[in-house]
């Protein structure tokens, strides 16, 4: 049964909620670097609303600050393109070979910080899609306050055929303009 939902959310057919098992089935991410745990919204093409629940066990809580554990900005922000992607990969008919990766990242600000315990409330809307590349503004809200946004740029590349698999060729990342 939870094949047949998986594959209906790969499939580009998205609806309203999606589980970390379906966003699996979308995201190449794993653990320790899958930021998303639940949709809670979707609309197709133009925004998203994902759940992050944040738990002491997070590996790198270890180090970022003994004593005074706050998520790392760079990781929210990793949080929100991940959402990001799970909105618009699936519009990719030919996604298994392909990887959506930052390009940029404009205005970012951090207003709060993000701790143990807390849930982030991400939500990522579509400014501009075209097929190779993506603008998307997004923020992060703990309990209804705003806790990061930023604007964030994206672009499909082919996964690498170099000695290591999966990384993408740097000759690949070539601009593509979204004004």
């Amino acid at each position: 049964m939870a094949d047949e939902t998986s594959n209906s959310a790969v499939s580009g057919e998205l609806s309203g909620e999606l589980n970390v098992q379906e966003i699996m089935g979308i995201l190449p991410h794993r653990y320790p670097f899958l930021m998303i745990d639940r949709i809670v919204e979707i609309e197709r093409l133009k925004r998203i609303v994902a759940i992050k629940n944040v738990s002491i066990n997070e590996p790198f809580f270890q180090g970022h600050f003994p004593g005074f554990p706050i998520m790392p900005g760079a990781l929210v922000v990793e949080a929100m393109a991940q959402a990001g992607g799970v909105l618009l990969l699936p519009e990719v008919p030919d996604r298994d070979r392909l990887l959506m990766v930052f390009t940029g990242i404009k205005q970012a600000k951090f207003r709060r910080p993000v701790r143990p315990g807390d849930q982030l409330r991400i939500e990522a809307k579509v400014l501009n899609w075209k097929p190779r590349a993506t603008r998307l503004d997004c923020q992060a809200h703990v309990d209804g306050k705003l806790a990061c946004e930023a604007i964030i740029t994206c672009q499909l590349v082919e996964r690498g055929s170099g000695s290591s698999p999966g990384t993408p060729e740097a000759s690949v990342l070539e601009p593509v303009s979204l004004e």
